[in-house]
């Protein structure tokens, strides 16, 4: 598949997501210094989960598409140093439906991909561990896990 391909699904999902998207979640186009739109970079926001430990933070988080999009999934990135157990210490996310060898599917939207990460934060797949920390913690000691997650979510509050 070519870019034009790319740009023109990226069109459509951006069109779709301004009409109907989750309450509480950004997702919209970078900007080149121009001030023309970006529709390679998405800059997002996944609000934590209401009663998890993830509550109350505003999570950033980066697309990066490929001219291959939709064959290719985009490339997912929290900050550096993100605390959680399927985060690279990059920030990349190691999420099975992000995986072109694993679940992948070119039908998956930019709107599945937040939600699924979304879900990620809170239910993470001990299984997967891309993060050495945040994986002992999980698997060891809940509470000082769940405990650092609320730090985290203090440093990210809803910016407007």
């Amino acid at each position: 598949m070519s870019g034009g391909v790319a740009v023109g699904r990226l069109t459509a999902e951006r069109k779709s997501w301004r009409k109907n998207h989750p309450y509480g979640f950004v997702a919209k186009p970078d900007t080149f210094p121009d001030g023309s739109v970006n529709l390679m970079v998405w800059r997002c926001t996944i609000p934590g989960k209401v009663g998890t430990a993830w509550e109350g933070g505003y999570y950033p988080l980066t697309l990066e598409f490929s001219e291959n999009y939709p064959s290719k999934p985009p490339i997912c990135k929290f900050p550096p140093g993100f605390f959680h157990p399927n985060v690279y210490p990059s920030g990349m996310v190691c999420l099975s439906i992000l995986s072109e060898s694993s679940d992948w599917r070119p039908a998956i939207t930019v709107k599945q991909i937040l939600v699924g990460i979304q879900d990620l934060l809170d239910t993470p797949n001990p299984l997967s561990p891309a993060q050495g920390d945040a994986h002992s913690l999980f698997v060891k000691d809940m509470g000082e896990y769940k405990k650092r997650v609320r730090q985290q979510g203090k440093r990210y509050p809803q910016v407007d």
